[in-house]
């Protein structure tokens, strides 16, 4: 008779290849986001927390601050429950104002600083946002529809202030936070196929996804000691946990970089030798060409992941190269807070792979149509999870949480497999497959062969609708600097590596493909431009 243990890891192929010394279940705290981080200050108060412009915080000047922010927004008004968003670059004042409004019991509500006012009028409004701290500068594009929203305090900062003029630090604030209710953090989504929607992210969904993060990679951190490159931008959900909240739990010194300019982040890496870098595919992509203009050095870099897009084969290999270390490709969604899966850091990796759950976290893949069978290894359908880190559900619309989170299940959306080791593929987005002459085509396959072309910079692969075929197959190409290549001759390359069906009938080459602000690359514009 098997054991508990052998019947769980019987249906849970994974857990045999956790590297040893990282644990395969964690304990999640009952506290909240302010709390884990009360943690590291009391223990890191002289370490270096954030860098940014060669300034530099200590955990003790960070505390400081928060507690001045907190104050500031409790003497506005601002309650427990009230919603105060976000409108700033990476930059020491949005971890401060982060923990800040946290600290008054408010609900963070994350605002991409490149909103145009239509985006901003949304989300703003959807939220009743009572509060927004704004960067100076972006000041114009929220009066421009100030009388439309519900906003009530508007706190302009610079990239010098930091709030810790005109309150006393003898005053205590002390919100009691029930971890597994109370919403930390509003963060919307869905974007890309309609207007978007909040996914209520509580205290307990962020603080397990850190810890569960943190699990995955124990054996290769140093506490205390972590240098972290943070370019993915912090009001990205990716960039939230795994840039700041997963720093600051390990007592890191977060590098702060407001923009993605590929020579300023040669020159920092350089100068502050980071040990750990939170990417995204077009970062990537970018370094390794950028390479070949000025070699530089990786080695400093121990621990790099990538998210927010699927990595093509080709940029993984390549920065594997010259970097002298192993990106760990990973997969999430704001709705897990983000990260549910990710490739073992030492150990078994395997290229094309999301990897295998966190701790904590269940998965299987599940027929596309009903949701209610479970396939088998090797078959393709929907991917669903489950575990600590899944929303508590979307803001004020309560018919599309029931038809995401299903008994507990979170139905993501994209089609994937598993393999005989309990490795996740991600093969495409359920509203992204192509049917080609009643075959099923996944874009991702086509897209990594396409990539493994030398001339190609990056490329996209849509369904153009045909009365034959039902659909035919496009491909939208960026190709590298000084490179050529033909259509035909891309289109030849696609046949020697695809069957005939899966091939692309036609290719666009372009200037740029259109980007969300991480780099995650919007099917739905090209879409409406190009089919």
């Amino acid at each position: 008779m098997k054991s508990h243990i052998e019947e769980r890891e019987m249906n849970r192929p994974w857990l045999q290849h956790v590297v040893v010394g990282n644990p395969k279940e964690i304990d999640i705290p009952d506290i909240s986001l302010k709390e884990m981080l009360d943690k590291s200050i009391q223990t890191y108060p002289n370490h270096n927390a954030m860098t940014f412009l060669g300034r530099s915080y200590t955990y003790c000047d960070m505390a400081i601050r928060i507690k001045s922010a907190a104050l500031t927004l409790t003497n506005l008004g601002i309650q427990k429950g009230d919603r105060v968003a976000l409108m700033l670059p990476n930059c020491p004042q949005y971890p401060i104002s982060f923990y800040g409004s946290l600290t008054c019991g408010a609900t963070i509500v994350q605002l991409n600083p490149m909103f145009q006012p239509a985006e901003l009028l949304h989300i703003l409004n959807d939220s009743g946002t009572k509060a927004l701290i704004i960067l100076d500068r972006l000041l114009p594009v929220f009066e421009s529809i100030k009388t439309q929203t519900s906003v009530k305090v508007v706190i302009a900062v610079d990239l010098d202030s930091d709030f810790t003029d005109g309150t006393s630090s003898e005053e205590m604030i002390d919100v009691p936070i029930d971890s597994k209710k109370d919403v930390a953090v509003l963060q919307y989504t869905g974007g890309t196929t309609g207007l978007p929607k909040g996914a209520m992210l509580t205290h307990h969904n962020i603080v397990a996804n850190t810890l569960q993060s943190a699990a995955s990679s124990f054996i290769k951190t140093k506490k205390g000691e972590e240098r972290v490159l943070a370019i993915s931008p912090l009001f990205h959900v990716y960039g939230m946990t795994s840039g700041m909240c997963l720093t600051f739990y390990n007592g890191g010194n977060l590098l702060l970089v407001p923009k993605f300019e590929v020579e300023q982040v040669v020159a920092l890496i350089e100068r502050e030798k980071p040990t750990a870098f939170p990417g995204v595919p077009t970062m990537y992509i970018a370094l390794i060409d950028y390479y070949k203009i000025k070699k530089y050095d990786l080695s400093c870099l121990s621990s790099c992941t990538s998210g927010s897009a699927p990595l093509p084969l080709e940029v993984l290999k390549r920065f594997n190269e010259i970097s002298g270390t192993k990106v760990a490709e990973g997969y999430g969604l704001s709705e897990a807070s983000p990260v549910t899966h990710r490739n073992p850091i030492e150990g078994l990796q395997k290229n094309g792979s999301i990897g295998i759950p966190l701790p904590n976290t269940d998965a299987r893949i599940v027929d596309s149509v009903t949701g209610q069978q479970t396939l088998s290894i090797g078959e393709i359908g929907e991917l669903v999870i489950k575990g600590p880190q899944v929303m508590k559900g979307y803001w004020n619309q309560p018919e599309e949480t029931i038809q995401t989170i299903r008994d507990g299940w979170l139905f993501t959306g994209d089609l994937a497999k598993m393999d005989e080791d309990g490795f996740f593929y991600i093969v495409g987005r359920k509203k992204e497959m192509i049917l080609a002459s009643g075959f099923n085509v996944y874009p991702i396959e086509v897209e990594n062969v396409i990539y493994s072309h030398p001339a190609v910079l990056e490329a996209a692969v849509l369904g153009v609708p045909n009365e034959y075929r039902g659909e035919t197959i496009r491909a939208v190409v960026v190709l590298k600097d000084g490179e050529q290549v033909t259509e035909q001759e891309l289109i030849s390359f696609c046949r020697s590596k695809l069957s005939a069906y899966k091939a692309p009938s036609d290719v666009l080459f372009v200037d740029e493909l259109p980007k969300t602000a991480v780099g995650k690359i919007l099917k739905r514009v090209l879409k409406e431009q190009y089919s």
